[in-house]
C-alpha cells in the first residue's frame, strides 16, 4: 500500500509537471478605458506586380478564356479577394514599375505593343492588363488604387500625363481616356514616385533621388477634386541613412509618405525552401519577422527628429516572406507555396504594425497572387486559398478599429515574447482579440485582464495545422483552414484562453 501511494504521488507530481510545462501561464493587461489610436484599414493593403503569374493567370485571364471570369478577371479570385475587404492595392510594381510605360497598356488590346519583362524571368507579355484593367479591378474590389510611377526609365512628362489621364475631367488626356472607353475620371489617391530608387529603380544616391522626387512631385498635379497622396521611394530594411537624407532634403513640403521595404528572408544567398524546413529554420524565420519592430523604431525615430508633428507617414509597401522558388517553376517568377509558418509571420507582423500606427499608415504584402507570400495560388482553372489568406480574413476585424494597448504583466510564469496579442474595439463596441502562439511544442494559458469590465458572449476560431510545414495544395483537402474554437472563457474583466502550440486564435466579444 505504501509503495502504491508513493508511486501514485510520483505519478501525480510527474503529471502536474507535464501540465505546467505544457501550459505556462501568460498574463496581459489591456487598457480599454483611455482613448487610443485607430488602426488604419490600409495596414491590410496588397501588392500586385507584373511578375510571374500574379497578373496574367492570377488576376486576369481575359474575356475569351475558358476559365470563369467577370469581364476578364478570374471569378474565383475576385470572390476570394472580396472576402478580405481589401483597402488598397499597389500596382504595377515593384521593379517592373520603373520599366513600365503606361501608354503601352491603353487602347485596343490587339494594338498594344509586347514587351520583355527583363526584371522577372524575361517573360514576354502583351500589355493586355493596363491602366483601365487595373483601375476597374480596384472599383470591383472597392479598394483604393496605389499607382507606382516610373522614375527610373521614365520622364516627368510621362508621369504627369499619366496622372492627368487617370484623374482629369477635361483636356487632351481626358479625351484620350474617353476614346479608350472611360468618360468619367477615376479617383486615384496614392501615387508612388518611383520604387526602390536605391536599387532596381535607378541605383541612385539619396541626395540625387531627393532632388528628382521634388521635380516629379511638382508636376504631378491635382485635377478637379482628386487629391494625390505622394509617396517617396524609401529605404530597405536597415538603410537608415536613406530615410534621414529624404527627411532632411524633402521633408513634409511635398511628401505625404515615405516607403519602407522589409522582407522576412533568412539569408539572401540561401533563402531556403518554402515547405521543407526544420525547427531551426522555423525559429530563424520567426526571429527575422519579429526583427521588423526595431527597424520600424529606428526609422520612426529619424522621422520624429525631422518631423515632430507627424506630417509624413511611413508606408511599409512591400513586406512578407521570401523563400526559394518552387522546384520546376520558371526562374524569376518567384512562385512559392505558403505554409502555416507564413501564417505565423503574417499574424506576428500585424500585431507589430498595430503598435506603430501613429506613423505606420499603410502596409502592402508581397504579393496578392502566385508570387511570394500570396493570398491565392492558381493553376489553370483551379485555385487554393493560402494560410496567409486566412490570417488576412481573420484579422480584417481590426480595420479602422480602436487599438487597445496590451501590456505583459510582471510576474507571469511564461515568457511574454512567446505569445503575441492584439486587442481592438470597433464602432459597435465589440472587442476583438488576435492571439498568436508560435511555439512548436507548448500550448499556453493566456489570461487577458481589461481595465474595465467587458460584457458580451465570446466566440472564437482557430487557425492551425498538424505540422508547421503544412500547406494547401491543388486537388486536395485543405490542411490549413480556420475552425471554431471553444477554449475561451469571459468573466467580468478577465478572458482566459488555452491556446495550442503553433496556432492563431481570434476572439470576438459581442
Amino acid at each position: 500500500m505504501r509503495i502504491r501511494l508513493i508511486c501514485a504521488t510520483i505519478a501525480l507530481l510527474f503529471t502536474t509537471t507535464l501540465l505546467h510545462a505544457a501550459e505556462p501561464e501568460i498574463r496581459f493587461r489591456v487598457d480599454n478605458e483611455a482613448p487610443s489610436a485607430t488602426i488604419p484599414a490600409e495596414i491590410y493593403g496588397h501588392f500586385a506586380e507584373h511578375l510571374g503569374t500574379c497578373i496574367y493567370g492570377g488576376l486576369w485571364v481575359g474575356t475569351d478564356s475558358e476559365i470563369a471570369n467577370e469581364e476578364g478577371y478570374r471569378t474565383d479570385v475576385l470572390e476570394a479577394l472580396r472576402g478580405l475587404d481589401i483597402p488598397v492595392l499597389r500596382w504595377p510594381g515593384g521593379c517592373f514599375a520603373d520599366e513600365y510605360h503606361w501608354r503601352d497598356g491603353i487602347g485596343p488590346k490587339e494594338s498594344r505593343p509586347r514587351m520583355v519583362n527583363s526584371n522577372w524571368g524575361g517573360t514576354v507579355e502583351d500589355n493586355s492588363f493596363g491602366t483601365h484593367e487595373f483601375l476597374n479591378l480596384c472599383e470591383k474590389l472597392g479598394c483604393e488604387p496605389y499607382i507606382s510611377g516610373n522614375v527610373g526609365s521614365g520622364t516627368v512628362e510621362e508621369l504627369a500625363k499619366w496622372v492627368e489621364y487617370m484623374t482629369a475631367a477635361e483636356g487632351p488626356m481626358a479625351l484620350l481616356r474617353e476614346k479608350n472607353g472611360r468618360k468619367e475620371p477615376w479617383r486615384v489617391k496614392y501615387l508612388g514616385v518611383g520604387n526602390e530608387s536605391w536599387g532596381c529603380g535607378g541605383n541612385m544616391r539619396p541626395e540625387y533621388y531627393s532632388d528628382l522626387y521634388r521635380r516629379y512631385a511638382t508636376y504631378c498635379r491635382n485635377f478637379g477634386d482628386n487629391r494625390l497622396y505622394k509617396v517617396a521611394s524609401g529605404a530597405s530594411d536597415y538603410d537608415f541613412r536613406w530615410t534621414e537624407v529624404l527627411m532632411q532634403q524633402i521633408g513634409s513640403n511635398c511628401m505625404d509618405g515615405i516607403s519602407l521595404h522589409y522582407y522576412t528572408v533568412r539569408n539572401w544567398n540561401d533563402k531556403g525552401s518554402a515547405t521543407e524546413f526544420g525547427e531551426n529554420d522555423y525559429y530563424a524565420t520567426i526571429r527575422k519577422a519579429l526583427g521588423i519592430e526595431p527597424v520600424l523604431q529606428r526609422h520612426i525615430a529619424l522621422m520624429d527628429a525631422y518631423d515632430p508633428d507627424g506630417r509624413v507617414d511611413l508606408l511599409v509597401d512591400e513586406w512578407g516572406t521570401w523563400f526559394d522558388e518552387e522546384p520546376g517553376t520558371i526562374r524569376g517568377h518567384l512562385y512559392q507555396q505558403s505554409t502555416m509558418r507564413d501564417a505565423m509571420v503574417a499574424a506576428l507582423t500585424f500585431n507589430i504594425f498595430h503598435r506603430y500606427t501613429e506613423r505606420v499608415k499603410m502596409a502592402n504584402i508581397a504579393q496578392i497572387a502566385n508570387v511570394l507570400q500570396s493570398m491565392v495560388l492558381t493553376r489553370g482553372k483551379d485555385m487554393v486559398l493560402t494560410p496567409t489568406y486566412h490570417v488576412f480574413r481573420m484579422y480584417k476585424v481590426h480595420q479602422q478599429a480602436e487599438f487597445l494597448p496590451a501590456t505583459c504583466v510582471e510576474g507571469a510564469t511564461g515568457e511574454c515574447s512567446d505569445v503575441s496579442i492584439t486587442a481592438s474595439r470597433n464602432e459597435a463596441g465589440e472587442v476583438n482579440l488576435s492571439i498568436v502562439n508560435p511555439s512548436l511544442e507548448e500550448s499556453r494559458k493566456v489570461i487577458i485582464e481589461f481595465n474595465a469590465a467587458v460584457s458580451g458572449k465570446p466566440t472564437a476560431e482557430i487557425l492551425r495545422a498538424k505540422r508547421i510545414n503544412d500547406f494547401n495544395d491543388f486537388g486536395k483537402e485543405p490542411k490549413v483552414a480556420p475552425a471554431p474554437f471553444d477554449k475561451v472563457r469571459l468573466t467580468g474583466n478577465r478572458v482566459e484562453i488555452e491556446i495550442p502550440a503553433q496556432s492563431i486564435v481570434s476572439v470576438n466579444i459581442k
